[in-house]
């Protein structure tokens, strides 16, 4: 990370935190705050929980991984839900930036691993954020409701150390796993996710109109039926 932090303060066409719903928000969110430390850590669970979980909803376009977009959705995915809090932090005046990992995540669903046919995620989003003299990588990705639902322990952030997805759930079976990490960003890099996305996956077809959440809850019953 450069110590020059105007390229982590600009706004961008994806990461517009000068679009009045994202300030609105960022505002409101970190209400009561009077520290970066504080402000990022509110902002941290804001978006964590307000911003629902959907790997469904891929669209690499500029307008749909727009922050105000993903605001407006109240659903997004790890990406996207990154840049959402970049560009909240960018709104407070806290330099802030994106990081990339492929990943193998066991929080998905039989028909996203079936139209991936993969169980790595490549380019898994997190924020990278400047407080007190240092960067720390947090990672909004997974709201309370989905992790209570599925046995996983929430995320948290303190703004001291770094927030990366823990490797177990609470029953101590493999949750997320990073295999390599892609590099740390001012900016959304959409044209390399696009080129990956395209290479990896070549069966990958519109879900949008498909329910995460309902798939996910199906097979958690039966994953317990089948326990039981």
């Amino acid at each position: 990370m450069k110590s020059d932090f105007s390229d982590y303060l600009k706004f961008t066409p994806i990461i517009d935190g000068d679009h009045p719903s994202v300030k609105d928000f960022a505002h409101q969110a970190a209400g009561g705050a009077s520290t970066d430390r504080e402000k990022a850590v509110k902002l941290y669970y804001a978006v964590r929980d307000a911003i629902r979980y959907n790997p469904y909803i891929v669209d690499l376009t500029v307008e749909a991984m727009r922050a105000s977009t993903t605001l407006a959705a109240k659903r997004a995915w790890c990406v996207t839900k990154a840049a959402l809090m970049c560009a909240c932090c960018r709104t407070l005046g806290i330099p802030s930036g994106l990081g990339y990992a492929n990943v193998k995540n066991h929080l998905s669903t039989k028909r996203l691993r079936k139209t991936l046919k993969t169980d790595i995620f490549y380019w898994h989003g997190y924020t990278t954020v400047h407080i007190d003299g240092k960067w720390l990588k947090a990672t909004p990705t997974f709201n309370i409701e989905l992790c209570e639902r599925f046995g996983l322990k929430a995320l948290e952030f303190d703004g001291k150390s770094d927030s990366l997805l823990q490797p177990f759930d609470l029953s101590g079976q493999t949750h997320m796993e990073y295999l390599s990490f892609r590099g740390e960003f001012t900016d959304v890099p959409l044209e390399k996710i696009k080129a990956t996305f395209e290479r990896r996956y070549t069966a990958m077809v519109n879900l949008k109109n498909e329910d995460f959440d309902k798939d996910a809850l199906a097979e958690k019953a039966l994953q317990k039926q089948i326990g039981d």
